[in-house]
């Protein structure tokens, strides 16, 4: 498993302490999928760019698409713009992958946030991975899922994470929901404005 796979399991599992979306959840999958590409060799961070290593392609699926998609001339790309190019309906693209494999299943409860609509996680060895790792509070992925608000951020952060490249890509996708939300929250406000002239007598 992944940690993108693995955060996606957890996202259609637990009721989120905040709201967010699919563009949210999209964006921390394609960081989750950089810290997994930096672990196997096949990325390297010099600065905030995304050097393309040597290593095989991995094996799991969706991360040797990611693997294959990187640009791999000077002067490369940074982790931000990765985000937005990778991370670009990638929840659904998942949630597809997963539903092929038999990951997820027609929902039988309340419907939460991130499950694509009448789906749910299905009891298999990936989703039990998933919950443990959740459970133990792992630091990436408790990291990753405090990004898009599955829980609280602990008030010291996450001090265990293992190293600054990591940190670095959870920053990065820090910043990109951030903005994201911005964007929204501008978009409501143009959009009131725009109700309220016409509205006006």
């Amino acid at each position: 498993m992944t940690t993108a796979r693995d955060l996606l399991l957890v996202a259609m599992d637990v009721a989120p302490v905040r709201p967010a979306g699919q563009g949210e959840l999209s964006l921390a999958l394609a960081g989750a999928e950089v810290i997994d590409l930096v672990g196997t060799g096949a990325v390297a961070l010099d600065g905030d760019l995304l050097v393309p290593g040597t290593a095989p392609a991995p094996d799991d699926r969706l991360l040797a698409e990611a693997a294959a998609s990187l640009v791999r001339a000077a002067p490369y790309e940074s982790v931000e713009d990765w985000l937005w190019r990778r991370g670009s309906g990638l929840a659904a693209a998942y949630s597809a992958r997963f539903e092929a494999d038999g990951l997820i299943g027609r929902a039988r409860h309340g419907r939460l946030p991130f499950r694509s609509a009448g789906t749910e996680p299905l009891d298999s060895p990936a989703r039990r991975h998933a919950t443990g790792r959740w459970a133990a509070d792992e630091p990436v992925l408790a990291a990753l899922g405090a990004a898009v608000g599955l829980r609280e951020e602990p008030a010291d952060g996450f001090p265990d994470l293992p190293g600054d490249t990591v940190v670095t890509v959870l920053a990065a996708v820090g910043d990109a929901v951030a903005e994201l939300e911005a964007v929204r929250q501008r978009r409501s406000i143009e959009d009131a404005a725009f109700d309220n002239i016409w509205r006006a007598p």
